[in-house]
């Protein structure tokens, strides 16, 4: 090789070190033995390893990838000349953190084409996972996940609901989330006492009675000593009434007083004890029904519902399922120590056609069952509840537009510019970047009416 030739050898190596040191991806090169030759400033920077300390070692002991001792991509690219592209893995930083990143791997030959090692470049994703999850967040308010344009507008009352300290009724079907609004409420409301919560439904009249106002000592035979109730355990707080609409007339009645007196009287007892406590109740029934057809009183009605709250069942906030689908995959990963990743596209198109009778506790259900039975990265069909998969085979419906993931997000997306553009047509088209007539095309085919 004369000197002209050598001298543009040299500068073409220096060249490519100015390329690969400048590039956000991680980068490095292995002889045959698995011995790294290169090690690229991003790469040190997602492993927190510096070059020096890189160079000569294997690459296993660097990366400390899932898949090194058992299925080493970049073993088997050198082994077999396939190239890998996009290969998601996790690896361990210096601090032993894992980091999720995805490989690409390619040989190295040399003039003769000969296999001299390999190469493989990865992209650091928690970076990218840190985006998705700042995107979630403006879809979470407390422990409320949700993009439906009905609940972000009830989200954006909730702050001065909670420090009204009027009465609130939640209304909704079982399974919508009506605790989580009350404990939103009592939260944001920062009052001093605690939230206390009772199911109505779950107790008998008498027991319910001393449940919520406590009972003196001698009240009954078993009434061995003094009991606070529900009341006493929420004063200068919140207490919780689920199920509003199953109490019986006579314990309307007392109940009614509380609100309107604030004071109880606790069973057996004959002092007046004051109640400051704020109320929240909730119903899967429709109290305005039972007021007509005599079954709840129309005055303690109207004490109830000085604000009201509607909760649509999830059949009717499809937008929300991939947003709660990846909320409890989450939960259940931070619960089981397991590192699901995701559902497979069929079973999302499934649960978005699903009818969710139980609603959001229905679908809690079915990512748990899943969890289960799934060892993979994905949830696959397989390992959904028979019913599930039955009802989803048997049903010879077709699916409604908005059931299916892209018409849901394309309506949801349509509601939040036509709520950011104060409904104004003409603005949300030119939001979107469609024309008004589109738009109207689009508002007709999802129903939507603003």
């Amino acid at each position: 090789m004369n000197r002209k030739s050598s001298e543009k050898t040299k500068t073409n190596r220096q060249l490519l070190d100015i390329i690969l040191d400048s590039i956000a991806d991680g980068v490095f090169t292995v002889d045959g033995d698995s011995n790294i030759t290169y090690f690229n400033p991003a790469a040190e920077k997602i492993t927190g390893i510096p070059e020096n300390l890189a160079i000569g070692q294997k690459c296993f002991d660097v990366l400390r990838a899932n898949i090194c001792q058992m299925s080493c991509a970049l073993k088997a690219t050198i082994e077999t000349g396939e190239t890998r592209i996009n290969l998601p893995v996790n690896i361990l930083n210096k601090e032993g953190r894992k980091i999720p990143i995805s490989i690409s791997t390619s040989v190295l030959r040399d003039k003769r084409g000969n296999i001299m090692g390999g190469v493989e470049t990865f992209r650091d994703l928690s970076t990218i996972e840190t985006l998705r999850r700042e995107i979630r967040n403006q879809y979470q308010f407390s422990d409320i996940i949700s993009k439906n344009h009905n609940i972000r507008q009830m989200l954006d009352i909730l702050p001065d609901v909670a420090v009204s300290n009027s009465t609130v009724l939640i209304e909704g079907p079982s399974g919508s989330g009506k605790e989580l609004f009350a404990r939103a409420i009592h939260k944001l409301s920062q009052c001093r006492g605690a939230y206390v919560a009772v199911n109505c439904a779950a107790l008998p009249d008498s027991l319910l009675e001393s449940e919520l106002f406590g009972y003196v000592k001698g009240a009954f035979s078993d009434a061995r000593t003094n009991k606070p109730g529900r009341f006493a355990r929420a004063e200068g707080g919140t207490l919780f009434l689920d199920e509003i609409g199953d109490i019986s007339p006579a314990l309307q009645v007392k109940l009614l007083r509380v609100i309107q007196e604030k004071e109880y009287e606790p069973l057996g007892g004959t002092v007046s004890l004051k109640a400051d406590v704020r109320i929240i109740a909730a119903t899967n029934r429709k109290l305005a029904e039972l007021v007509k057809n005599g079954i709840f009183r129309e005055d303690l009605f109207y004490r109830l519902n000085v604000i009201r709250l509607f909760l649509p069942p999830l059949s009717r906030r499809r937008d929300d399922i991939p947003l709660l689908i990846e909320h409890f995959i989450n939960k259940f990963n931070a619960i089981k120590g397991k590192d699901i990743e995701g559902v497979a596209d069929d079973v999302l198109d499934m649960l978005m056609m699903h009818e969710f009778p139980g609603n959001i506790r229905e679908l809690e259900n079915i990512i748990e069952y899943a969890f289960v039975l799934c060892r993979g990265p994905l949830i696959e069909l397989r390992h959904l509840p028979k019913e599930i998969q039955s009802s989803a085979l048997n049903s010879g419906e077709e699916p409604d537009p908005c059931c299916l993931p892209l018409e849901a997000a394309e309506s949801g997306a349509i509601m939040d510019a036509l709520q950011r553009n104060g409904g104004n047509r003409i603005e949300t088209a030119a939001d979107l970047g469609i024309d008004k007539t589109t738009l109207w095309r689009k508002m007709k085919k999802y129903g939507i009416k603003f």
